[in-house]
């Protein structure tokens, strides 16, 4: 199986905007995104850091519900 995409939080925030997250509220570092049908995701904004493997995996299959292979075609 290929590599996961990298992919940097202001990256990521604007694929969740893609799929109908809203940003709801930031505490430090870390922005929160919430959809309609009450799922969340929460997104680390390290300015220019891309975000981890495993996180982005975590992220894409627990808090979008999301293949990763229908997520590599939004980015």
């Amino acid at each position: 199986m290929p590599k996961l995409p990298r992919v940097t939080g202001k990256r990521l925030g604007k694929v969740l905007e893609k799929l109908g997250f809203s940003f709801t509220s930031q505490t430090g570092s870390h922005a929160v995104y919430r959809h309609a049908d009450g799922r969340v995701a929460v997104v680390p904004m390290h300015s220019g850091e891309e975000i981890g493997p495993g996180l982005l995996l975590k992220i894409i299959k627990k808090d979008l519900g999301m293949q990763r292979e229908d997520f590599e075609k939004l980015i």
